[in-house]
């Protein structure tokens, strides 16, 4: 999981099925997934199999802002030991470009540092 990603311990055991699922999860202006986007700021599975994920847009005027939470939700209740999810969505901290993974600065075109 990245380092700019809060999880909880229970999330961590789910920790390379949420990743590979955030992975499938493309923000339709950028082309680039919401993980490696670096929209997701926290993670959180409870006792019952509850999936809270944290997270923000590029900017506030973002076209996706409504469905793709609706998305995010869809795609983690497919993965065994989540049985529902939410997502939030917060605006602070803002997102900035260095949110952007090593692998989406490459995708993207740009420079890798």
């Amino acid at each position: 999981m990245r380092d700019d990603i809060k999880i909880n311990e229970r999330a961590k055991t789910l920790e390379q099925k949420l990743i590979e699922k955030l992975e499938t999860v493309y923000d339709p202006e950028i082309e680039l997934d919401i993980y490696n986007l670096g929209l997701i700021y926290e993670i959180n599975l409870d006792e019952n199999g509850h999936c809270k994920v944290v997270m923000t847009f590029t900017d506030v005027a973002c076209n996706c802002a409504d469905t793709l939470p609706l998305d995010l939700v869809d795609t983690l209740k497919t993965i065994d030991g989540i049985n529902s999810a939410s997502v939030e969505v917060v605006w602070h901290p803002v997102w900035k470009l260095t949110r952007i993974s090593r692998l989406g600065r490459i995708a993207l075109g740009i420079s890798p540092k």
